[in-house]
C-alpha cells in the first residue's frame, strides 16, 4: 500500500461518457527511496551546538504522536512493512522557535535486499520505499482503517527538531529510549554530514524505533507496550 504526496481527499468517481471504455488516469511515478541512517546522541545541548556550527538550517520543533497500523496476524511488522498516522504540534524550546502543524499518512516498504548503496557489502544504510500522503482529518482517516482490517498496533511519541543542511534532512529526534539524530538524503551527503558533526559510519545505526524501544524494554526486562513520553508538555 503505496501513497504519492498529496492531500488525501474523499475519493470520486471519475465522469466518462457512457461510449467511453476507458478513462485516463494521472501517472503513477516510481515510488522513492528513503535512505537514512540514525545517530545516538549523548549531549543534546552539545549537538545543538555542532548542527549550528556546520550551518545547519533549523525548520523548528514539533510534538510527534505517531500510530503504527497493522493486521491482527502483525503481517506489516512480520514483512518489514509499516503504515502509520503521524501529528505534529508546535512545541519551541531550547531556543527553537515552533515547527508547523500537520498530520501525515506514511507507508514503507521493507528494507531493500540489495541496496545501490551496497551491491557487494554489508549495508551501511538504510534504505527503503516510502510513501506520503498530507491529511486534511487525520482522526478520521483513522477512524476508516478498521474497515480495511487495520488497527493501532504501536504508538510512539518523540520531540523533533527538523533542519537542513546541503540537501540533507536532518531530524533530532527526543525519545523516551534517548536522543537520536536521523540523517536523510544520498549516501555522500551523510557521510559528509556526519563527518562534520564529529560521527563516522561506525556509529550509523540501521534500528527503527520500534527495533530501538523493544531493545531498551528487554534491557529493562519490561514488556513492550507503547513508547510514549512521561510529559507531554514542551521541554
Amino acid at each position: 500500500m503505496m501513497f504519492d504526496a498529496q492531500v488525501w481527499q474523499p475519493p470520486h468517481r471519475p465522469r466518462c461518457r457512457k461510449t467511453v471504455l476507458y478513462c485516463g488516469v494521472r501517472k503513477i511515478n516510481k515510488t522513492p527511496t528513503e535512505i537514512e541512517v540514525k545517530l545516538r546522541i549523548g549531549d543534546l545541548q552539545s549537538i545543538l551546538a555542532r548542527l549550528s556550527r556546520i550551518g545547519a538550517v533549523s525548520h523548528g520543533r514539533v510534538l510527534e504522536r505517531n500510530t503504527l497500523f497493522d493486521t491482527p496476524r502483525s503481517d506489516f511488522r512480520s514483512s518489514s512493512r509499516l503504515i502509520r498516522v503521524r501529528t505534529e504540534k508546535p512545541a519551541p524550546s531550547h531556543g527553537i522557535p515552533a515547527g508547523r502543524a500537520k498530520a501525515v499518512l506514511t507507508s514503507k516498504g521493507p528494507a531493500a535486499s540489495k541496496p545501490k548503496s551496497a551491491p557487494n557489502g554489508r549495508p551501511r544504510y538504510k534504505e527503503r520505499a516510502e510513501r506520503e500522503l498530507i491529511l486534511v482529518a487525520p482522526s478520521a482517516f483513522a477512524r476508516r482503517l478498521p474497515a480495511l482490517g487495520l488497527r493501532p498496533a504501536f504508538r510512539y511519541e518523540k520531540f523533533r527538531t527538523s533542519f537542513v543542511y546541503h540537501g540533507l534532512h536532518l531530524d533530532l529526534d527526543e525519545t523516551p529510549v534517548g536522543i537520536f539524530l536521523e540523517l536523510e538524503g544520498e549516501p555522500q551527503a551523510i557521510d559528509r554530514a556526519a563527518k562534520a558533526l564529529g560521527f563516522s559510519p561506525h556509529d550509523y545505526l540501521r534500528a527503527t524505533y520500534w527495533d530501538l524501544y523493544a531493545a531498551d524494554c528487554r534491557r529493562r526486562g519490561v514488556t513492550p507496550k507503547n513508547m510514549l513520553l512521561r510529559t507531554r508538555k514542551s521541554r
